[in-house]
This record gives C-alpha cells, structure tokens and sequence, in this order.
C-alpha cells in the first residue's frame, strides 16, 4: 500500500504504546503478514464484518482483511519548527506521510509527567498545529519566492502557483491550517504539489484510563467540539488496554473485552477510522482458495480496481461481474444471484462502490 497515516503527538501522551499495540495485534494474525516491515511502520488489519458474511456462504480456504499502513513518527515538542527537540526529523518524516493521526492525552495520572506540567489537550492541539503551522509558512515562502523568479520567465503556470502560495502565506500567517482554505480544484492541486503538513487530513485520537472508556471525560468532550468545528475526526482508545488485549489470544481478547463491557477493540475502530481518513474503500473477491477484501481509493473505476490485483488485470480489462453482499444474503449463492438477474456485468468506467464483490474477465 502506498497510503500511510503518522502517529503524532507530545511526549507521554501514549503515542508509542498505542504503535506498539497496533503492530503486535497485526503481528498475531496467521492470515495476514501484519507485520512490522521497517523500524517505524506497521501493516494494520482493518476489521471487517462483511468477510464473515461472505465465507458463511462460500466456502473458502482463508479470510484477508484489508491494511493500513501506520507510521510512528518522532514526539513532537514546543519550538520544533525551529529544530527542537528532534524538530527537523519530525517535520521531514511527518511531511511525507497522507494523512495524521494526533494522539492527546486525555487522562490524568500523577506518576506520568506531562510535558507542558499539567494534563489539556486543546493547549496540546494549539502546541503541535502552532508548530505544524510555522513550518509550512517557511515552506510557502520558499514556494512564493521560486515562483515570484519563475513568473518572470517563460513558464506559463508560474502565475498561477504564486497566487496560491500568496494565499498560503496568507493563511498560515493569521494561523489556521492549509486545510482550511478555500480552494478551487485547481487550487487544491497547486496546494497538494506545495506537500504542506496542515493540508493533510486529521483524525484526534482521544487516549484515556480505563474509567475513560465507560463515562467520557470533559477532555474529551472539549477534543469532539474542536473536531467539530474544524470537520476532524475522533476516536476514543486507552492506548494500555491497547496493549494489553495485543498480548493475549482470541479467546482470552473475548473473554477480556467481555469484561471490560466493550463489543470489540479500540484498535478496530482506530484502523476504519484511519482507512476512512486516507479516502479509501473495499471491494471483495471470493473463491475457494480466499476471500480477500481489496483497497482502493473511493471514486476508482473498475480496471484500476482490477490492476490492484494484478497489473494484467488492469491492461486486459474486459468486463467486471459485480453484485452486492446484501443481495448474496438474501439469495444464498451466486448462481441463484445469476438466476435472479442481480448479478451485473460492468464496463471500464464502471465506478467502483464500497463493499462490491467483483469477478473480473481480461485478456491475458
């Protein structure tokens, strides 16, 4: 997979403890190599219900989950943007990844410092967006000044990009993100080309103790209403909890959820959550040998669906016969989906929807 989320967040806020737990879960699983594939990235599962359904009406050798790739990034501290702490690292490492997924702490706990002396997550927010902010104003100045050299010559498209990074300057300058903006679609083209940190899409993952999972915190409260006012996401998780049930096998994980009062782990809703936030979506295949849920980007059409699975798939393209799983359901297999008329044969600019099963036919 291309997509990659980064773990940030201050120090002490649980940011490593919930990495860990996300690759040692991934690690357990027999079906899919979540494994960790260099020192700070982790292949993680995404859970799927819709698998279950399938395999409970096709027989079939295994179940493949799709994966996000998670990037554990270095901890973030105030006057990074002017290279403290492990500043420059942080910003290069975090600038290359799609989307961020910033950890705040939201528990209180006398025997794990907090770097700013007392626990607020808000001021936590304000700390990294501040330092975020700075660095992509130094990098939109630098655009700016490239294209005030270029605007002078002959290159057509040197205007066009300097008003855009006169407008991210400007942005960033008053101290809100890139992401708030309002961009044409050009525009956004020309800001994506720019690889500013605050373009990139956020989700605030809420760590809390254990008491945090049953009656939401105030600190919390106070991270969904800044979320909603700024079209973020949130998910509520106790990164030790995390860890622990990543330690434990299927049956003791049940038995353990089942006593915490909790229908599955945080880390599951983590994962959809993330895969939401890279704009991505599923299509399944299923045979005899696996059913396997597949990524794609959501709006793909079907020949690029078809070349995830294999390049000559995408070449060949011919034709894709799709149905739903609600419609397997409810006529018990795919003959029968046949025999009722509800299995469909698409074209090349057939656009692939969330949850399809797909057969596809191509020239070798």
């Amino acid at each position: 997979m291309a997509l990659q989320a980064g773990i940030v967040g201050l120090p002490n806020v649980g940011k490593s403890t919930l990495f860990n737990a996300l690759t040692a879960a991934g690690a357990e699983s027999a079906n899919y190599p979540f494994c960790t594939i260099e020192p700070n990235i982790g292949v993680v599962p995404v859970p799927d219900a819709r698998l279950e359904q399938l395999r409970s009406l096709i027989a079939s050798q295994k179940i493949i989950p799709a994966a996000v790739e998670i990037v554990d990034i270095a901890g973030l501290v105030r006057g990074a943007s002017k290279g403290e702490g492990l500043g420059n690292q942080f910003l290069a490492n975090i600038r290359e990844v799609d989307a961020v997924l910033e950890v705040v702490r939201c528990f209180e706990d006398d025997d794990v410092v907090h770097v700013e002396g007392n626990v607020d997550p808000l001021r936590d927010i304000e700390t990294i967006e501040i330092e975020l902010i700075l660095s992509d104003l130094e990098t939109a100045t630098r655009r700016y000044d490239k294209y005030v050299r270029a605007s002078k010559g002959a290159d057509k498209d040197a205007k066009f990009h300097l008003s855009v990074a006169s407008k991210l300057m400007e942005l960033l300058a008053a101290g809100k993100p890139a992401r708030a903006g309002d961009w044409s679609v050009e525009e956004q083209l020309s800001v994506n080309d720019a690889q500013l940190i605050t373009a990139k899409p956020v989700l605030y993952v809420c760590n809390v103790d254990e008491a945090g999972l049953s009656a939401e915190p105030q600190h919390v409260a106070a991270v969904r209403a800044l979320a909603q006012e700024q079209g973020a996401g949130v998910v509520v998780i106790c990164a030790k909890i995390e860890a622990e049930l990543s330690e434990l096998d299927a049956a003791e994980r049940a038995e353990f959820l089942a006593e915490m009062g909790l229908q599955e782990p945080g880390l599951a809703a983590l994962a959809r959550e993330t895969y939401s936030l890279l704009g991505l979506q599923t299509y399944f295949t299923a045979g005899p040998k696996e059913i396997r849920a597949w990524t794609v980007p959501v709006g793909a059409k079907a020949p690029e669906a078809a070349g995830v699975i294999h390049t000559d798939f995408q070449r060949g393209f011919i034709r894709a016969e799709v149905y739903t799983i609600a419609h397997l359901m409810q006529h018990g297999s795919e003959a029968a989906l046949k025999a009722a008329g509800v299995l469909r044969v698409e074209g090349k600019e057939y656009r692939v929807s969330d949850g399809d099963v797909m057969h596809f036919r191509f020239n070798v």
